[in-house]
């Protein structure tokens, strides 16, 4: 400030310290910065969350409204949520368009920085997305998730024990005998059916699982 310049009434003795003035224009400069740092945020965040409604169009309103259900009904199950997703598979209702919802919800709460909310729908994106494969996986791969499924842990050897036993029970016998003569069939009397039943068209075969473990391996 000049030294001549005379002293107006009212203002601080502050407003005539150049160093003073100097540190409020940094100041004010500093809150224009972050206000405009805020708006651009704001802007990308509106623009991300246009972006993410656009990836259910390409799907019947209807059918999104019944997912959108599913997945709060999923979501306000808490505890039950796993009988919950259980069931909605029984019923054929997980599929694609399910995930996607999970999937637009979770990139919401990222984009609002919601860490529990992260993490509670990734692991239900996660556990819908398996048993969704679980229901489309073949017996083979089905019948190993449930052998990987029976370990606790902890006990190995109780764990073979109980594969072993397992497999004993689900695969058929494949000696020649059992082969060509099906069960039930009376060799000595040459009576019993013939024919084996319906149900047998899905059974698996040891050679079939042994082959498709080595496979996935």
């Amino acid at each position: 400030m000049n030294k001549d310049e005379p002293l107006i009434d009212g203002l601080p003795k502050e407003y005539y310290d150049d160093e003073w003035q100097a540190r409020q224009q940094e100041k004010t400069k500093e809150l224009h910065r972050r206000r405009q740092q805020e708006e651009e945020e704001e802007e990308r965040k509106i623009e991300e969350y246009r972006e993410i409604c656009t990836h259910l169009k390409g799907y019947p309103e209807e059918d999104v409204r019944k997912a959108r259900r599913l997945v709060s009904s999923l979501i306000r199950a808490a505890e039950e949520v796993e009988e919950e997703i259980e069931n909605a598979a029984e019923k054929g209702e997980l599929n694609e368009l399910v995930l996607m919802v999970i999937w637009n919800r979770l990139d919401l709460a990222r984009c609002d920085e919601e860490k529990d909310a992260i993490r509670s729908l990734d692991l239900l994106y996660r556990r819908v997305e398996t048993e969704i494969l679980k229901r489309e996986a073949t017996p083979a791969m089905r019948l190993l998730n449930d052998l990987l499924n029976m370990h606790d842990g902890f006990d190995d050897e109780g764990w073979m024990k109980e594969c072993k036993r397992r497999l004993v029970d689900t695969f058929p016998r494949e000696d020649p005998f059992s082969i060509l003569v099906p069960a039930g069939f009376d060799i000595d009397k040459h009576q019993g059916p013939l024919r084996p039943p319906l149900e047998v068209d899905d059974t698996l075969l040891r050679v079939e699982f042994v082959r498709e473990v080595n496979a996935l391996l």
